[in-house]
């Protein structure tokens, strides 16, 4: 492959992950017993929830902590996250939506040629880690950017951050 041969990358953002609180206790009987797509993990201490549109699955803790996984977008993830807050209240509870962040974002790439992992841990050294008995791919850290990517031999890359 030529260096001077421009090649699109196609990054595709897989899974936006964000928490929110309620500012207030939920009562984790009632939102299993009436709210819908729930599944109650009694043993936990948590109750799924599960959104059509946006395609979220959310994680409620009684405190009021919600985790919301599964959005594409920063703003997918917030308005699944505010129908959530809405759906919530709905069964009575006095919601207040805050504290909303986004806490990790997962993307992946094709390169479009197959990397030699050991040779690319070599001249990545300080960032770059490389243990092939116990994970198939290299883990290279940016740490000013808080990413992590997970560089596989096939050309794969999935950066978490």
């Amino acid at each position: 492959m030529d260096a001077d041969s421009d090649v699109a990358l196609d990054i595709l953002i897989t899974n936006v992950v964000c928490v929110f609180r309620t500012r207030c206790h939920l009562n984790l009987r009632k939102i299993a017993l009436e709210g819908a797509n729930v599944i109650y993990k009694r043993d936990v201490g948590k109750v799924l929830m599960k959104l059509r549109k946006p395609r979220i699955t959310a994680t409620i803790w009684s405190s009021g902590k919600v985790i919301c996984t599964g959005a594409t977008s920063e703003e997918e993830a917030k308005f699944g996250a505010r129908r959530l807050a809405r759906s919530l209240q709905k069964l009575g509870f006095q919601v207040i939506f805050t504290d909303f962040k986004v806490v990790n974002v997962l993307a992946v790439c094709n390169m479009p040629f197959e990397i030699r992992l050991p040779e690319f841990t070599k001249k990545n050294r300080p960032h770059a880690s490389y243990e092939p008995e116990l994970h198939p791919a290299v883990c290279y850290r940016i740490k000013t950017l808080r990413a992590t990517l997970q560089i596989f031999s096939t050309g794969s890359i999935t950066v978490t951050g």
